[in-house]
């Protein structure tokens, strides 16, 4: 089962393969917006991929869509309400929230 290391509260959780990313952080205990309750039509659950980015279900036009708009990004960046957790290992890093609840 793989292990999802979140940054920077170096919290880490196993979960199952096929979990949601968002999913995976909020079980965690870190603090996590889902503004589109989860559906890819905004930016607030956008994470950094540190490690593992292939560990992922692969970007599909509606999230692929949604990152376009966002300034900054790069190949590193996912929506953790789409991203689909494979069987390796990942570290995300969150930005722009709160860890802790």
């Amino acid at each position: 089962m793989p292990v999802v290391t979140i940054k920077p509260s170096n919290k880490t959780i196993t979960v199952t393969s096929g979990s949601r990313l968002v999913d995976a952080i909020l079980a965690a205990g870190d603090t996590i917006a889902e503004k589109c309750g989860g559906k890819g039509e905004c930016d607030s659950c956008h994470v950094f991929v540190q490690e593992g980015r292939k560990s992922l279900s692969k970007l599909q036009r509606k999230e692929n869509e949604q990152l376009d708009q966002i300034v900054g990004i790069g190949s590193k960046s996912r929506l953790a309400c789409q991203a689909i957790i494979g069987e390796e290992d990942i570290t995300v890093e969150l930005l722009g929230f709160s860890s802790g609840r």
